[in-house]
C-alpha cells in the first residue's frame, strides 16, 4: 500500500499545476460541508489572522479476534499463548488550535487525552481487567497553501509528533498481584519517538458538494526509551459531501489505512504470555465507510461555530498475526472559527 500512496500523492500534486496562473480568493466557510468531516485533520487553511479552536472526542471498540481477514476463536490464541485480550474500548479528547500567520501558511497544534480499557482471558478460564490513561502525543503542523480558487484548494501538511505520550504505563495482572507489570504495545498512551507527519489535501467545492481527496503518513524515527519504535502509518481518504439547506450537510467517505509492524521488542515483555506483547501482532491494512454531517450555526446565534459527528464501519481488515477485531466508532466534534 505504501507504493498506492506515493501514486497518490504524486498524482494529487499534479492537479491543476498546469492550469491558468492561481486566482486568490478568501477561505470561505459560509456552507455547512466547506471544511471536511469531523474526521479528518488538517483539512483547510485560514486566511491571515484567523483562528480556529476546536474539540474532538471520539470513542472506539475492538472486540473479538481476527488472523489475517479472518475470525478466529479465542481458543486458536490460546493454543500458542498464555492470555488473549476480549475487548477493548477506548476514549480520545482532542483540543486542536489553528492560527494563520499569512494567508499562505496555516500552523496546528494538537493534544489528546486517551483512556483505555482492555479485557482477558487466559488458558485456563480466567478473567482480569488493565487500564491506562494520560496525555498523548502532541502535535504541530504547518499547512500551505499550493492552489487556492474559488472551488478549487490544494495544500501540504508537514509536521511533526512529539512524544508527550507515556510508554511506561502499569497496571496490576493476576500473576503479579500486588505487584504492578509494564502493559503491552496497544496499551501505551504515546509512541515513544519523535515522529514526522507529511500529507497532500484537495478540495473542491459547488454551491451544493463538496468532494475532498487526502493522503497522509506517519514516518517514525529512532527508537524510544523501551527499545522499540511503532510502525508507520499510511492513510487515505476520499469523501463528498452534500449541502441540504445553508445550515445542515450530510457527508459519506471511504478510508483506507496501512500500517507497518513494530520495529524491535520491550525486553520486559513476554511474547508468549499474551498476543498484545508479541510484535508479530501487530499492523496491517484497513478500509472504513464511514457517513456524517456538519452542522453550521447560523451568525444570527454565534457566528464560526459548527458541530460534526461521523460514524465509522469497517468494511475489511486484514491484520498481521492474532489481533482484536475492530468495530463500530464514532467522532464527536465542534469547531469555532474568528
Amino acid at each position: 500500500m505504501k507504493t498506492h500512496f506515493l501514486i497518490f500523492l504524486t498524482l494529487l500534486s499534479s492537479i491543476e499545476l498546469y492550469s491558468q496562473k492561481e486566482n486568490e480568493s478568501r477561505h470561505h466557510s459560509s456552507k455547512p460541508g466547506s471544511h471536511a468531516p469531523i474526521g479528518i485533520m488538517a483539512d483547510h487553511t485560514h486566511n491571515k489572522g484567523e483562528w480556529m479552536f476546536s474539540y474532538r472526542y471520539m470513542h472506539m471498540n475492538m472486540e473479538d479476534l481476527k488472523r489475517g481477514s479472518d475470525d478466529v476463536p479465542f481458543a486458536s490464541a490460546l493454543e500458542n499463548y498464555m492470555v488473549t485480550p476480549i475487548r477493548m474500548p477506548m476514549n480520545m479528547h482532542m483540543i486542536g488550535v489553528m492560527y494563520a500567520p499569512t494567508d499562505k501558511l496555516t500552523l496546528a497544534l494538537m493534544s489528546s487525552y486517551i483512556s483505555k480499557e482492555m479485557d482477558h482471558v487466559t488458558r485456563m478460564g480466567g478473567v482480569f481487567t488493565t487500564n491506562s490513561s494520560g496525555i498523548g502525543d502532541t502535535r504541530i503542523k504547518g499547512l500551505y497553501r499550493l492552489i487556492h480558487k474559488e472551488t478549487s484548494k490544494l495544500h501540504a501538511e508537514v509536521g511533526i509528533s512529539i512524544p508527550t505520550g507515556s510508554i511506561q504505563e502499569r497496571d496490576v495482572i493476576p500473576v503479579s498481584a500486588p505487584n504492578t507489570v509494564i502493559l503491552p504495545y496497544p496499551m501505551q498512551i504515546g509512541s515513544g519517538t519523535w515522529d514526522g507527519i507529511i500529507g497532500l489535501t484537495y478540495l473542491f467545492e459547488t454551491e451544493k458538494f463538496n468532494f475532498g481527496l487526502q493522503g497522509r503518513s506517519t514516518l517514525r524515527t529512532g527508537t524510544n526509551d523501551n527499545n522499540y519504535r511503532l510502525g508507520n502509518q499510511y492513510e487515505i481518504n476520499g469523501w463528498t459531501s452534500y449541502n441540504i439547506n445553508s445550515w445542515l450537510s450530510v457527508s459519506a467517505r471511504l478510508q483506507g489505512q496501512s500500517i507497518e509492524t513494530i520495529k524491535g521488542a520491550n525486553p520486559a515483555l513476554n511474547p508468549l504470555m499474551v498476543i498484545t506483547a508479541d510484535t508479530n501482532n501487530t499492523g496491517g491494512e484497513l478500509f472504513n465507510g464511514v457517513l456524517g454531517f456538519n452542522i453550521l450555526l447560523p451568525n444570527e446565534i454565534v457566528k464560526g461555530l459548527r458541530f460534526g459527528l461521523e460514524f465509522k464501519n469497517p468494511l475489511y481488515q486484514n491484520l498481521n498475526g492474532f489481533q482484536l477485531k475492530r468495530k463500530e466508532s464514532f467522532t464527536l466534534g465542534v469547531q469555532y472559527s474568528l
